[in-house]
């Protein structure tokens, strides 16, 4: 088995309003099945989730934040208002979004903008993959996958790998239980993360620097499903969570 990843080039620098799936589609010939991977920050540009700095009033709970963890208030209040709940405070805001994607900072971003600006993530990455991924079908007649990433770091490992925050017409995860392995033995727990895995492929092509390909293609990986699929497919149950426990727990005691 083998699969193409490629970058998209001559994507141009996106700002409010652009065109996003014409853009891709003048500078690529899809056929059915590819898979189209999109960094979140080209797709929050297009979406004009992009504010100044210096028209976020702080609130009371970013000022406390402030005080005890020497960041911006208003940096703060950025990322507050895209939390649904705060699971570390510091050295790094660790939270989980309104979209129910836990990361730092909620993905608020400070680079790959204009100094004095920031970018928030889309809203619902799900929709915004599934628009993006509908216009691309329309416009290729083509049948699509979509995934929109954001760069992540890991729990225990140093480093940011790609990872899945929104997708259209694929699963994320792959259920291996009941299958057996070499020796003939049932699976009983394996979830491969096929969305995050892809994701991380893409992010070898895109970078993390002023390389500017944040769209690529994978083909040749067929994955597509015509049913609706949701990137919460991914997120573990509250009541398995054990690491969000322990960090509950941990808040209280600090308080």
């Amino acid at each position: 088995m083998k699969f193409e990843a490629v970058t998209v080039e001559n994507i141009p620098l996106i700002h409010t309003g652009d065109n996003l799936p014409s853009i891709i589609c003048d500078n690529l010939e899809l056929q059915d099945s590819d898979i189209v991977i999109v960094a979140s920050t080209i797709v929050a540009k297009a979406e004009g989730e992009v504010f100044r700095l210096e028209d976020i009033t702080p609130g009371k709970i970013a000022l406390e934040m402030a005080s005890r963890n020497g960041k911006d208030a208003r940096f703060i209040q950025a990322v507050l208002s895209r939390s649904r709940e705060v699971l570390v405070e510091k050295p790094f805001m660790l939270v989980t979004t309104l979209a129910g994607h836990t990361c730092v900072n909620a993905g608020v971003d400070e680079s790959n903008i204009e100094d004095g600006f920031l970018l928030y993530p889309p809203v619902n990455p799900d929709a915004s993959a599934s628009r993006l991924g509908q216009e691309l079908e329309k416009l290729s007649g083509k049948k699509l996958s979509v995934i929109v990433t954001d760069t992540n770091g890991r729990a225990f490992k140093i480093g940011q790998t790609g990872a899945a925050i929104g997708i259209y017409k694929m699963k994320p995860v792959k259920h291996w239980i009941g299958e057996k392995d070499l020796f003939g033995k049932v699976l009983e727990v394996t979830e491969e993360a096929v969305a995050d895995e892809l994701a991380g492929a893409a992010n070898l092509l895109m970078g993390e620097g002023a390389g500017g390909t944040p769209v690529v293609l994978i083909r040749g990986f067929d994955y597509y499903c015509e049913e609706e699929t949701f990137i919460k497919e991914m997120y573990r149950p509250e009541e398995l969570d054990v690491i969000k426990k322990g960090l509950r727990c941990l808040q209280k005691k600090v308080e």
